[in-house]
C-alpha cells in the first residue's frame, strides 16, 4: 500500500487534488491512479489532479512544472482554475509568502498572481485565445491552450439534449470542451460546460476565456466579461488576443490517500 499526501482545492467549485513533488517524479501518476483518486464514491473525488514538480532554482525560488490530468485519467493541456489551485498548493506546501509564480504547462509558460490584499483570489495570464472556425450548430470555437466549442443555449433543451449536442460537436472537431451560453439582460454571461474527460463541471477557466473571446468577436461583449459559472463568477480581461483570468481559489483540506 502506498500513502499519498495531497491537498484538495477548488476554484469556483471546479475541484482538484494537488500533489506537490520533487522535479522528475510526476510519472507516479498513472491513468488508473488518477481515476481512482478522482472517483467521487470510492476515492477522494475531484474534477482532476494537478501535479506540481518543483526543484530547479527559478522565480520565487522554484521552477514549477504542471501536469494536469482529467478525472478519467486523460492528460489535459491547461486549466485556468486548476493552475490557480496548483499555485496555491505550492504556496501552502512551501510556506511561501510570494504573490507571483511562473508555471510551465503543456500550453506554455503561465504566470499566476495572487491578490495582495486577499490571496483567496488570483489572476492567471492565459496567453492568446485563438479563434477557430465554428462547426455547424455552434456560435463559435476557440483554443485557449485546449479546444472549446461555444453553443448558444436554449432553455427548451434538456441536459440529455445538451449531452448529445456536446458529444457530436466534440467529435466533429476531434475533441473539445463544450460551453452552453446564455446572454442575460443585465449584460452578464451565464455558462455551463461539459469538459473532456470530466463531464459537467461547476466552472471552467479556459472555457470562460473562450466564451469571452467569441462573444467579443461577434460584438456581443467588450474587453472585460464576467462569466457566471454554476460555482461562481470568473472575470476575463482581453487585451488583443491575450486573456487574463481572475477568480477565487479555496483550500478544502489535506488528504491522506492510499493506493495499492
Amino acid at each position: 500500500m502506498t500513502l499519498r499526501f495531497l491537498q484538495k482545492w477548488h476554484g469556483a467549485g471546479n475541484d482538484f487534488l494537488v500533489d506537490v513533488l520533487d522535479y522528475g517524479t510526476a510519472a507516479w501518476w498513472t491513468a488508473d491512479r488518477v481515476r481512482a483518486a478522482c472517483d467521487r464514491h470510492h476515492g477522494v473525488g475531484a474534477d482532476g489532479v494537478v501535479v506540481a514538480e518543483i526543484g530547479a532554482e527559478g522565480h520565487a525560488g522554484h521552477e514549477v512544472v504542471m501536469s494536469l490530468f482529467n478525472a478519467d485519467g486523460s492528460r489535459a493541456e491547461m486549466s485556468g482554475n486548476g493552475i490557480r489551485c496548483l499555485a496555491a498548493g505550492v504556496r501552502r506546501a512551501t510556506r511561501g509568502r510570494w504573490t507571483e509564480l511562473d508555471v510551465l504547462t503543456d500550453a506554455g509558460l503561465r504566470t499566476v498572481e495572487f491578490d495582495r490584499d486577499d490571496p483567496s483570489w488570483a489572476t492567471v495570464d492565459m496567453g492568446d485565445v485563438e479563434l477557430l472556425a465554428a462547426p455547424e450548430g455552434a456560435m463559435g470555437a476557440a483554443r485557449v491552450g485546449n479546444p472549446h466549442v461555444v453553443v448558444l443555449d436554449d432553455a427548451a433543451w434538456s441536459d440529455a439534449d445538451r449531452d448529445a449536442r456536446a458529444a457530436h460537436l466534440s467529435d466533429v472537431v476531434g475533441g473539445a470542451n463544450v460551453e452552453f451560453v446564455r446572454l442575460e439582460p443585465t449584460g452578464r454571461v451565464a455558462m455551463r460546460v461539459l469538459e473532456r474527460g470530466v463531464g459537467w463541471t461547476m466552472a471552467c477557466g479556459t472555457g470562460s476565456c473562450a466564451v469571452a473571446a467569441v462573444l467579443r468577436a461577434q460584438g456581443r461583449a467588450g474587453d472585460r466579461v464576467v462569466v457566471a459559472n454554476p460555482g461562481g463568477d470568473l472575470e476575463v480581461s482581453l487585451q488583443g488576443a491575450r486573456a487574463r483570468l481572475r477568480g477565487p481559489v479555496a483550500f478544502v483540506g489535506n488528504v491522506e490517500w492510499s493506493t495499492h
